[in-house]
């Protein structure tokens, strides 16, 4: 059993136990030894092709970090609609879409129109496996982002353990320009929920989390929360592939199925899943 101090990223900090991430889970895995440390991207040439990740501003509420998926469709975390201390959902249209923002600059400017939710998101103070999986939301912009140099990411299947990948985040240290570690490790998949090894900090909710195995990366998760491991920082991931769908299908009002990432199956929601490792969140 390993302690887990788990911090969801906009300060609602809280702490558990993550039980029963065994030996042969972490076998092979070293959580710092396989990661690269952040490089920041606050050049033009170094943000170039970054420019769909973008920070998600509240109106002096803070903040969190969004990625386009469509020219007028941003992805990030659904726990960045609700107001911490109040736990009530804020108004999506008070949120501003800053395409590529760099030390005072974006290369493109949107104001929210709408949010929907994942519809089995619970925002009500307590951390589990089901809160985290299904802390996604898909915010539609005010008006598509048409801009050459800002080209939405496409997404993919959840990655295996043992997965390298990486992520663009914005944080609390860093809020000028994002940071990319291309190189983190998925050390579990627990119900859902993809434990990672990647470097993240408030303000990183909602950033996504990219697959490099084909010629472009691609998301393949969204930041809900971080967490220790024996010292060790790790974060936590929502799995998107069928929960991706359900959200789309309520921008659209078109069928579950109308449009499933490829090689994911259908689901309803509510449906029993798989718990990988047997592992379970409790809260202190």
């Amino acid at each position: 059993m390993w302690r887990v101090s788990v911090l969801p990223m906009k300060r609602l900090i809280l702490s558990g136990v993550l039980c029963a991430l065994s030996a042969t889970a972490m076998a092979g895995t070293t959580l710092s030894g396989e990661n690269t440390r952040l490089k920041s991207l606050e050049t033009t040439d170094a943000g170039r092709d970054w420019e769909a990740v973008g920070r998600l501003d509240r109106k002096g509420e803070g903040f969190c970090t969004g990625a386009l998926i469509a020219p007028d469709i941003v992805l990030t975390a659904a726990h960045c609609l609700y107001d911490r201390d109040t736990m009530e959902q804020i108004d999506p249209t008070s949120i501003e879409f800053l395409a590529g923002w760099r030390n005072g600059r974006a290369s493109a400017y949107r104001a929210v129109k709408r949010a929907v939710l994942h519809p089995s998101y619970v925002y009500d103070g307590t951390l589990s496996a089901k809160r985290v999986r299904n802390d996604i939301a898909l915010l539609q912009l005010q008006r598509p982002i048409r801009n050459t140099t800002v080209t939405p990411f496409e997404t993919d299947a959840r990655p295996r353990k043992g997965a390298r990948v990486g992520v663009v985040s914005y944080a609390q240290d860093r809020s000028e320009a994002p940071s990319l570690q291309e190189v983190c490790m998925v050390i579990a998949r627990q119900d859902g929920v993809l434990v990672m090894s990647c470097d993240v900090d408030f303000g990183a909710s909602g950033a996504p989390v990219f697959s490099f195995e084909g010629e472009r990366p691609r998301i393949v998760s969204v930041v809900s929360a971080k967490a220790r491991v024996e010292g060790s920082a790790v974060s936590l991931g929502a799995s998107l592939a069928d929960e991706l769908a359900l959200l789309e299908a309520q921008l659209t009002g078109a069928h579950v199925g109308s449009r499933m990432p490829q090689g994911v199956g259908r689901v309803q929601v509510g449906e029993p899943r798989r718990n990988d490792l047997g592992a379970k969140f409790i809260s202190n």
